[in-house]
């Protein structure tokens, strides 16, 4: 892979953490990076399912029952 990188992001990067090389700091970063996306996604899904009432039925059946289900046990 070639590309250009921030000279002061680079350095910083290898100030942190200066045992690793570039190639170690570059696969981290991209781990990170999909990691925060990951829970961004998992994030979103969250919120669209809160916003639905909850007697909304889904393949699982009604929320708003099944936490009187639970509360009733």
């Amino acid at each position: 892979m070639s590309t250009t990188v921030s000279d002061g992001l680079l350095e910083q990067a290898r100030a942190a953490l200066p045992d690793l090389n570039d190639a170690t700091l570059l696969d981290r970063a991209l781990a990170a990076l999909c990691a925060e996306l990951r829970a961004a996604e998992i994030d979103l899904s969250y919120r669209i399912y809160e916003a639905l009432p909850l007697d909304t039925e889904d393949e699982w059946g009604n929320p708003a029952d099944f936490l009187d289900a639970v509360g009733s046990a």
